[in-house]
């Protein structure tokens, strides 16, 4: 019934094919359920995947992650899925050439005009590509409204920089009559100061910010009722006027005059690209990363914040850890639900607690070998008495935001399961210990973690690191340390930047290995650069064959250990946790 709406609507407009992205306008990684239009089409609950329907055929690609999840939730639907990666599976722009359409359509308030290049570069220009309006204005009958969540202002305790203070920052890179247009909402949180609970996991709010050149003039494009009056209090002291959420056309044309120009980093979507054309403004890209890169570099408060909320992790992590380890020797019946269920409840005791920082990967044997797993929360899978658990989990604190992942001995393991666990251990280390000059970037730093493992024949398809959000998104640019050349291997890593240190190897259908920390970037007294390991949780060291490790990598974490037990002893206040984690932290 769905698709045949669309399909309706589509003929109503002359169109062949329409393409339904997981999208919102703001490029968002979590979308609100208002955008969730390709979700509401297909029946597919995954985080990432692009639907294609025609007048005769529908398509859906979607990654590795979510490869058996939308085999089961497409079963007996329109959807042909196709798999992102697989040999032999066509490009988005292939297939539709395959269909031997001619008039394709898309939302031109979720995609780009590079969008389009890209798909007509796929499908050989046999198709054209035209931009629309929002088809499920018309076709989803109830369709959510979008979120009212309350935006509050991030303590002034974890930044040392007023939003008066980033406003000039970023004015400062324009020349007098330019202004520039944030959509990023991370970046609007940010410079702002201000957080809000628009979407799942990330602690952002619907807007657009137009920022001037000129003091006090800057503009933030927000529904007004969701400000608390501290937030309007803290904009209004800024110098940043209120308007409503859809309000930048009206805007720009009080504002602008032939003479303005406005400024953007990344890409604009259709729509907003003609909004701001019909207000008679010109547009300037200007160089990627601007503001991106001055949120990336925390300041002296946000470095304090993240310290606490590792701290306020940390002992979360040691509370469930001891659990789990008793629960494993009374012979308890666990299941990966009831781990996810265990851990967000003790992190939800911690001050400051907000959310999840992402939904956890509790991923025991076989499980463990697909990157991105999520348990079937409708679903019990009890946890094998043998082998690993792969557990990757995070959390939003008021301070900062946490990153971990850790790989649990359930009972006996294989020498070959103790020998990849050591060879992740020191493909970590190898990251962690990294001193480097300035300049290095993250696809140099790359190869101190895969060295171990390329030399005992392993590696791993995803980045060893990306940055981490301060109170804001887990994953965070424009930087990261990955093995493949792009824009944000290129970034030069500097103090201050946080990255995370998740070195892995999995192997399909039996176990997957991952360790993770995230790091920060510190000056040396030399001028060199190295890494502050900020998260405070214990590796396991049963697993560890020592004889593979070196004498320096057995004192770093040492090292670590002795650490995590001096900042979390003091914080915790029941005896067993104490016990557990002076035995977790002994020297090996």
């Amino acid at each position: 019934m769905r698709v045949e709406a669309l399909r309706a609507w589509m003929k109503r407009n002359d169109l062949e094919a329409f393409v339904v992205p997981t999208a919102d306008p703001h490029g968002s990684e979590y979308i609100p359920d208002y955008w969730k239009c390709r979700e509401w089409l297909s029946g597919f609950t995954g985080s990432a995947g692009t639907a294609v329907v025609t007048l005769r055929g529908a398509a859906l690609w979607t990654d590795s992650r979510y490869y058996l999840q939308a085999a089961q939730e497409l079963e007996n639907s329109p959807f042909e899925l196709m798999r992102e990666g697989t040999e032999g599976v066509p490009q988005v722009g292939e297939w539709l050439c395959e269909q031997r359409v001619e008039v394709v359509g898309g939302n031109g308030a979720l995609l780009s005009e590079d969008f389009a290049e890209t798909l007509a570069e796929q499908g050989k220009k046999s198709f054209s590509f035209r931009f629309t309006d929002d088809p499920f204005c018309d076709i989803w009958n109830d369709r959510p409204a979008l979120p009212k969540g309350k935006i509050v202002p991030q303590s002034a305790i974890y930044t040392s920089r007023s939003a008066k203070e980033k406003l000039q920052l970023l004015g400062n890179a324009l020349d007098k009559d330019e202004w520039l247009l944030l959509s990023d909402l991370s970046e609007i949180a940010w410079t702002l100061n201000l957080r809000g609970s628009d979407i799942a996991y990330n602690p952002v709010f619907l807007s657009y910010l137009l920022v001037s050149a000129t003091k006090d003039r800057s503009v933030l494009f927000v529904d007004e009722e969701k400000l608390n009056s501290e937030a309007a209090h803290r904009l209004s002291a800024a110098g940043v006027a209120v308007r409503p959420y859809d309000g930048l056309a009206a805007v720009l044309m009080e504002l602008g005059n032939s003479h303005e120009t406005i400024c953007y980093e990344g890409t604009l979507t259709y729509s907003m690209k003609q909004l701001i054309a019909q207000a008679s403004w010109s547009l300037r890209p200007i160089a990627d990363g601007h503001t991106s890169l001055l949120k990336a570099v925390k300041d002296e408060g946000e470095q304090a914040g993240f310290r606490l909320a590792m701290e306020r992790d940390g002992v979360a992590l040691i509370r469930f850890r001891r659990w789990l380890d008793e629960a494993l020797l009374r012979g308890d019946d666990l299941t990966e639900q009831e781990i996810d269920r265990r851990l967000t409840a003790l992190r939800a005791e911690q001050a400051g607690f907000t959310s999840l920082s992402f939904a956890t990967i509790a991923a025991a044997g076989e499980h463990g070998a697909i990157v991105h797993y999520e348990a079937e929360p409708t679903k019990s899978t009890p946890l094998p008495s043998n082998g690993f658990l792969l557990l990757d989990s995070g959390a939003q604190y008021d301070c900062g935001t946490t990153d971990i992942t850790r790989t649990i001995p359930l009972g006996q393991l294989t020498d070959e399961e103790r020998r990849v666990y050591t060879l992740v251990l020191k493909a970590h280390i190898g990251l962690a210990r990294l001193r480097f000059p300035e300049g290095t970037n993250g696809l140099q730093a790359d190869t101190a973690a895969r060295a171990p493992l390329w030399h005992a024949g392993y590696d791993f398809g995803h980045g060893t690191g990306h940055g981490v959000g301060s109170h804001l998104c887990v994953h965070e640019g424009p930087h990261q340390i990955r093995k493949d050349k792009r824009a944000c291997t290129m970034v030069a890593l500097q103090p201050g930047m946080t990255i995370t240190d998740e070195p892995g190897v999995y192997l399909e259908g039996r176990f997957g290995v991952r360790l993770e920390n995230v790091l920060m970037v510190r000056k040396d007294a030399d001028g060199f650069l190295s890494f502050e390991a900020l998260t405070l949780c214990p590796f396991d060291t049963a697993p560890i064959i020592q004889e593979i490790l070196t004498h320096e990598e057995r004192a770093y974490l040492n090292a670590y250990h002795a650490e995590v037990r001096h900042r979390l002893l003091p914080l915790l206040s029941d005896e067993a946790d104490k016990q557990w984690l002076i035995a977790a932290t002994g020297d090996i």
